[in-house]
């Protein structure tokens, strides 16, 4: 019923109703869409800034992406009806709106194409989505066959709504020069300088096809009449599309062919659907993609996946391990690095984290973003809350929001940048300031980011938290000036540690002590107000209440405040343990380990927002898989790689029925989240946000990467210490590193007490490869002591 297909890259749902938002992404650097099994659709495109060209039904506010993404009946989606004229009988591809019992349904998405096989009642329809590399448009294919030894009469509708494009003008023509609905709309605005700025965007939004229609219809109105969708108006008694225009109604791409097919017989067809600004653009558009060859376009297109997946091929014991890592893990990285999540100004913690990913993909995009960061940095060393990618846009949203936190990633980014790629160099280049023309290095841009955060602090000396750290919605700890975040002196302490390390390679040993000292002083400080007993408390509030202690009823206990106590060495052997217990006891799920517990069922206003989500949705509690990967990557840091394991496995949706079912999605990505509250909401835990834009995925793979795999920079060489868990006995892998190639097998082997291993048939002393050549084939075996 579910299942990796062609090596893993490809997989098959063969039943639309086990997860009805089960949905798989293509894009490119200038579009994006999330096509659900079932034909449903969240498309977005750049014009400059993220814009939509089919719409819901109804006026609606500029989102992206929903958690959790409800369908209905009138939801944006890409629906093609068959209709048998000799029987009457309707149903629809992929399976909405009609929902008819199908003979044979195969949801088949792949790393560069979306495909379906659909039968009903001797006919075949198959399905295809292709994207272009640059433009925005969506390219589809479809045969529709006749299984059966007698002739069929059909008739072919395919129904691409436009929605509710705008209150001021809305409307759609057929256009039989260019064989093309096209829908038009005025972006609605209301002060004059608006007006020229809209000028230049694309208000329209067509639907072509590589052959004329037998009929056509724009208004979805006509269309769907009293039937409704599923049985429209205009399809029942052998009915025709009218030709009909829509006049300030909500447009649809609606075309008709009437089909005469024999026995075993096929007719295929090409559709373009996408915005444009004119009908010029509309005719190039056409040009290149229905009347061009579709062959090089899915090449291409498939080639620039394929440039993204990676530099790791993992073959263990868990061959949906391997699947997900060697091939869809990789691709969900470089959807983010390549597009910056379809925004023009990325949250800083979001730029940098998922450049984090991109060392391993393309490390010179990460080392633009690092440099980029620090070119908007603040004389101060404050780093800021977005970063512009483009000149003509501004801070939006989120990152109009005082946040303290972004120093520590550009810390992480930079330190984990140059153990990847051994680019020392990066530190001498010479940026200016957003504030200031005067240029510094960055390494002094990066050490004036952690004097900041250091001089940010309150005279217990924890930093403060303003409306939020990592956590956006926790954004009433400290709006009084006054409130601090434990995770954040957790954080802080561990970059302040990580840049010594750099610090002391530069020679700066004074710097690399300072920081040594600030850390310190965190840790002493973090120890004396924030233990709780059991664990380390979230943070305090404006008026000095501890929370995410023992007495609290909901919010008991924070993940984060756990993870980066391991990760900045503040705990001892005792509280290390004691910590450990709490989490298992009060945190761990089945599908992974929660935010924190309980969730808040009720508004906490020195806490904020967070406590007003529903509980065990996004950051109230949920199994906020970034969290899980900090988590992950504390328990390795502590030597803890059996239960670090544990929890990126439980972090996998798996292609088993009984899990997709269970948590709504294939295993093609990490969603933000899975539904937590596990003790509180039982029936619902579990269920997937089905969102694929998360930090998540960059950590995830470092942490495969670095300590599962075991092979990381250090310096001029390479550290290679594999961290399998107890039941592999034996996996390898093939690791691209500084433009040499590491092919390693690991065994283990009961007769050891110390890891040996040999290099090219050399024995090696220790772990650690002194140089590495680029160019060079290094054949590594690993015995490691049971």
């Amino acid at each position: 019923m579910t299942s990796f297909i062609e090596s893993g890259q490809r997989f098959r749902l063969n039943d639309p109703t086990l997860a009805p938002n089960a949905a798989s992404y293509l894009w490119n650097r200038k579009m994006m869409i999330q096509m659900n099994a079932r034909g449903y659709a969240v498309s977005q495109y750049m014009d400059p800034e993220p814009r939509k060209y089919a719409h819901v039904p109804t006026i609606a506010a500029q989102t992206f992406m929903q958690p959790e993404q409800d369908y209905f009946p009138h939801h944006p989606g890409r629906f093609f009806y068959i209709r048998d004229n000799q029987s009457g009988d309707l149903f629809s591809a992929p399976y909405e709106p009609v929902r008819a019992k199908l003979d044979r349904f195969s949801f088949e998405p792949g790393l560069s194409d979306i495909r379906w096989v659909i039968e009903k009642d001797g006919v075949r329809v198959e399905l295809r989505l292709d994207l272009p590399v640059e433009d925005v448009a969506e390219i589809w294919s479809v045969r529709i066959t006749n299984l059966t030894g007698a002739k069929k009469s059909l008739s072919f509708v395919p129904f691409f709504p436009v929605g509710y494009s705008s209150w001021m003008n809305r409307g759609g023509h057929f256009d039989a020069a260019l064989n093309t609905i096209v829908c038009t709309s005025v972006t609605p605005y209301q002060k004059v300088e608006q007006y020229f700025k809209n000028k230049a965007l694309k208000d329209i939004t067509f639907f072509a096809a590589d052959r004329t229609p037998d009929y056509f219809e724009v208004a979805q109105v006509a269309f769907e009449g009293e039937g409704g969708l599923h049985n429209p108006s205009a399809l029942q008694d052998g009915g025709h599309l009218g030709g009909g225009d829509a006049s300030y109604e909500n447009p649809a791409g609606i075309m008709q062919w009437d089909l005469s097919l024999g026995a075993g017989a096929s007719e295929d067809f090409r559709l373009l659907f996408g915005p444009a600004f004119d009908k010029a653009e509309i005719a190039a558009l056409t040009e290149k993609y229905i009347n061009g060859a579709l062959e090089p376009v899915q090449r291409d297109y498939d080639n620039y996946i394929r440039s993204g997946l990676g530099s790791l091929e993992l073959h263990s014991p868990d061959e949906d391990l391997d699947h997900f890592v060697n091939y869809w893990l990789p691709r969900q990285v470089f959807y983010h690095g390549d597009t910056h999540r379809l925004t023009t100004d990325p949250q800083t913690r979001n730029y940098l984290q998922d450049g984090l990913g991109m060392i391993f993909i393309a490390p010179e995009r990460t080392r633009t973003a690092i440099l980029k960061t620090a070119s908007q940095q603040f004389f101060s060393g404050k780093v800021p809350d977005g970063i512009l990618l483009r000149p003509d846009t501004e801070l939006k949203y989120i990152n109009q929001i005082p946040h303290t936190d972004h120093a520590v990633w550009l810390v992480i980014a930079t330190k984990a940048y140059i153990d990847e790629t051994g680019d020392r160099a990066i530190l001498e280049e010479k940026i200016a300031w957003t504030d200031s023309d005067e240029e510094a290095t960055l390494y002094e841009h990066v050490t004036r980011a952690l004097r900041f955060l250091a001089s940010e602090v309150d005279d217990r000396n924890l930093p403060y938290i303003a409306q939020g750290d990592w956590c956006d919605p926790m954004n009433m700890v400290g709006y009084k000036g006054k409130g601090v975040s434990g995770w954040l002196a957790e954080a802080s302490s561990h970059a302040m540690t990580t840049w010594a390390d750099i610090c002391r390679t530069e020679n700066d040993g004074e710097t690399a002590d300072w920081l040594k000292h600030e850390a310190g002083k965190l840790n002493d400080s973090i120890n004396r107000y924030l233990w709780d007993g059991s664990w380390y408390a979230r943070g305090i509030t404006d008026d000095g209440i501890a929370f995410g202690v023992e007495a609290d009823t909901e919010g008991r206990i924070y993940l984060n405040a756990q993870s980066w106590a391991f990760l900045a060495g503040v705990p001892d052997p005792d509280k290390q343990a004691s910590m450990l217990q709490a989490i298992d006891d009060q945190l761990d799920t089945p599908y992974g380990a929660a935010m924190f517990a309980p969730a808040y069922t009720a508004m906490r206003d020195d806490v904020g927002r967070v406590t007003q989500k529903w509980p065990g949705n996004g950051e109230n509690g949920a199994v906020y898989n970034h969290a899980a990967a900090f988590y992950a990557a504390s328990l390795y840091h502590i030597g803890e790689k059996e239960r670090g394991f544990a929890v990126l496995s439980k972090m996998l949706t798996r292609p088993r029925a009984q899990d997709i079912k269970t948590r709504g999605q294939l295993p093609l990505y990490l969603p933000n989240y899975y539904r937590g509250a596990y003790y509180q909401y039982p029936r619902t835990a579990g269920r997937s946000s089905n969102l694929f834009n998360t930090g998540t995925a960059s950590w995830y793979y470092r942490l495969v990467i670095e300590q599962l795999c075991g092979l990381r920079g250090d310096g001029d060489g390479v550290l290679i210490a594999p961290q399998p868990p107890a039941e592999w006995d034996r996996f390898s892998f093939k690791r691209l590193f500084r433009n040499a190639t590491f092919k390693v097998e690991v065994n283990k082997d009961t007769a050891l007490k110390a890891p040996v291993m040999t290099v090219n048939a050399a024995p090696i002393e220790g772990n650690r490869l002194k140089q590495v050549e680029a160019g060079q084939i290094y054949e590594v075996h690993i015995r490691l002591a049971w």
